[in-house]
């Protein structure tokens, strides 16, 4: 079995009173694809901002390849091996599809220019964005977008990537051209984990599943057995057993 490469602990947030995590705990393992489903506000972007260091933990403890996380800035972590994308890209609009791939090559992985260039052009391809390298961000199509923010990451080579509902807007087919990227990308041993709203797209590339509400880990398994748990299906789904 592969090793925990994450390990989140007794997780809490809290905005003021309004608690939105609370002693959440979890482990992820090397190579692993886990999918985190939950109704809207139940603490899946703040659970990935604790991770990436956008928000500071009130208490708990995260771990990532044995080494204490939750008290490195953003850019430490991001060093240390953790990528992310977010639900609304933003790319460098004015700059071209290939330089959004080189800023983040340069500074989030530190690779030297012509190192980065090679790095960049080889993820161009993987992501089927070789044809817009030349064409300014912010004109991309939704599809493409999503894809240049997955690129972005990726370009950091990350050991684990948060997808934070990367296949949001997107029709059924562009959904999967991103599960088969998705795939590709387990395939070179990145771990992933998945928020997600598009179910379908979830169940078919997620190894393991985990539910949020209100900010409480409710269900965690495998995706079938997840999706049959009648809590999931009452919180989630609003179906009554």
């Amino acid at each position: 079995m592969n090793e925990v490469l994450l390990r989140a602990e007794g997780l809490r947030k809290s905005f003021g009173a309004i608690r939105v995590i609370h002693e959440v705990g979890f482990e992820v393992r090397t190579g692993e694809v886990l999918g985190i489903l939950g109704p809207n506000g139940a603490g899946k972007t703040t659970l990935f901002n604790l991770i990436s260091g956008d928000l500071k933990l009130d208490a708990g403890e995260l771990l990532f390849s044995g080494a204490v996380l939750q008290h490195e800035p953003p850019f430490r972590r991001c060093q240390r091996g953790i990528g992310r994308t977010y639900q609304i890209p933003k790319p460098y609009g004015a700059m071209s599809t290939f330089e959004n791939l080189l800023v983040a090559a340069m500074f989030g992985a530190q690779r030297s220019e012509q190192d980065a260039y090679d790095h960049c052009a080889a993820i161009l391809e993987d992501c089927g964005l070789s044809d817009k390298a030349n064409v300014p961000a912010g004109s991309l199509t939704l599809l493409n977008r999503k894809r240049l923010e997955m690129a972005r990451a990726l370009a950091t080579n990350p050991k684990m990537l948060l997808l934070d509902e990367i296949a949001g807007g997107l029709t059924e087919h562009e959904s999967q051209e991103l599960v088969g990227l998705v795939k590709r990308v387990r395939q070179r041993n990145v771990t992933v984990i998945w928020i997600e709203h598009v179910l379908h797209a979830i169940m078919a590339a997620a190894d393991r599943m985990i539910v949020l509400n209100f900010g409480e880990k409710i269900a965690d398994g495998a995706p079938q057995e997840v999706i049959a748990d009648p809590n999931v299906r009452r919180v989630y789904m609003g179906i009554e057993a």
